[in-house]
C-alpha cells in the first residue's frame, strides 16, 4: 500500500538536497567546445542543417500529445477522462515539446550563449510537465503540482546562474536530478488513478539520447557522415513522450472496456426481473 505522505516527505528531502548541493557544492564550468558539434552541413540556406531539422520529431509528439487528449476531452465519455491534475501536467509537457522544438532549432541555426538560454529554458517547461506527470502518477496529485511549480521557478533560475556567472552546477543538477527523483519514482507503485506510464523506459530513451549527445563526433564518423550523434539525441530524446502518449490511450482505452463491462452487468442482472 502507497503511503503518499511518505512518499511526499521523502520527495521534499530529495529535493532540498539536491538544492543544498547546487548551492554549496563547488562551480562547474561549461565545457570549452559546448558550441562545436560533429555536423556543420547546411542544406540550402539552413546552416547546421541535421541538427536544426531533427528537432522537428518534439514537435510532431507535442502535437500528437495535446491533440490526443483535445480530441478525449471534446469526444470520449466522462467516465474515460484523466483528471484535471493530470491533464493541466500533460498540457505543460507536450507544450514543453513544442517550445523545444522551436528554441532547440533557434540555437542550432546558430549556435551561442544566447541561444542555448533559450533553449534551455524551453527545456525547462518540458522537465517540469514530465516531472509532475511522474510526482503525481506514483506520489499524490499534490505532489505533482508542486514539483512542476518548482521546477517551473527554479529551472529559470538555474539558467541565469549559468548565464550571469559561468556555473553551470546548478542546471547540471536540475537535469540529472531531475531524472534521478523520476528514477527514483519509477521504483514505486502506480496510485490507483495513475496514468500508469512506464517511467523506467522514458529513463531508458533519457540516458541513450544522452549517450548519442556525448558520441556526437563519434556517430558522425561511424556512420560516415550520415549523421551525428547530437542529431540522433533530439529524434531520440523526442521519444520520451511516447510512453506519455501510450499511458494516455491505455488509460482511456481500460476506463472505456471497464464502464462497457459495468453496463453490461447492469443489464444483465435487469433482464430477469423484466423477462
Amino acid at each position: 500500500m502507497v503511503n503518499p505522505e511518505k512518499t511526499e516527505r521523502s520527495l521534499l528531502v530529495a529535493v532540498l538536497l539536491l538544492l543544498a548541493v547546487a548551492i554549496f557544492a563547488p562551480p562547474l564550468a561549461q565545457p570549452v567546445h559546448q558550441h562545436v558539434f560533429a555536423d556543420p552541413r547546411g542544406w540550402g540556406p539552413t546552416p547546421c542543417a541535421l541538427n536544426v531539422l531533427s528537432n522537428l520529431p518534439f514537435a510532431l509528439w507535442g502535437a500528437a500529445g495535446l491533440g490526443l487528449l483535445a480530441w478525449q476531452r471534446a469526444m470520449a465519455p466522462p467516465v474515460t477522462l484523466i483528471s484535471l491534475v493530470q491533464r493541466r501536467l500533460a498540457v505543460l509537457f507536450f507544450a514543453g515539446l513544442l517550445v523545444t522544438a522551436a528554441a532547440s532549432g533557434v540555437y542550432h541555426w546558430r549556435p551561442d550563449d544566447a541561444g542555448l538560454v533559450i533553449d534551455r529554458l524551453a527545456m525547462v517547461v518540458a522537465f517540469a510537465g514530465l516531472l509532475g506527470l511522474a510526482a503525481a502518477d506514483r506520489a499524490s496529485p499534490r505532489t505533482g503540482v508542486l514539483l512542476a511549480v518548482a521546477v517551473l521557478l527554479l529551472g529559470p533560475l538555474s539558467v541565469w546562474t549559468w548565464s550571469a556567472t559561468g556555473n553551470l552546477l546548478p542546471w547540471v543538477v536540475l537535469q540529472f536530478g531531475g531524472m534521478l527523483l523520476v528514477l527514483a519514482l519509477a521504483c514505486l507503485k502506480p496510485l490507483p488513478d495513475a496514468l500508469a506510464v512506464r517511467w523506467g523506459l522514458v529513463i531508458m530513451i533519457y540516458a541513450a539520447a544522452k549517450l548519442f549527445e556525448m558520441e556526437d563526433e563519434s556517430v558522425y564518423a561511424a556512420t560516415s557522415q550520415f549523421i551525428s550523434g547530437h542529431s540522433l539525441k533530439h529524434v531520440v530524446a523526442s521519444f520520451a513522450a511516447w510512453p506519455v502518449v501510450a499511458a494516455l490511450m491505455n488509460h482511456h482505452k481500460s476506463r472505456a472496456e471497464s464502464g462497457s463491462a459495468r453496463r453490461e452487468g447492469q443489464a444483465g442482472q435487469a433482464s430477469p426481473a423484466g423477462s
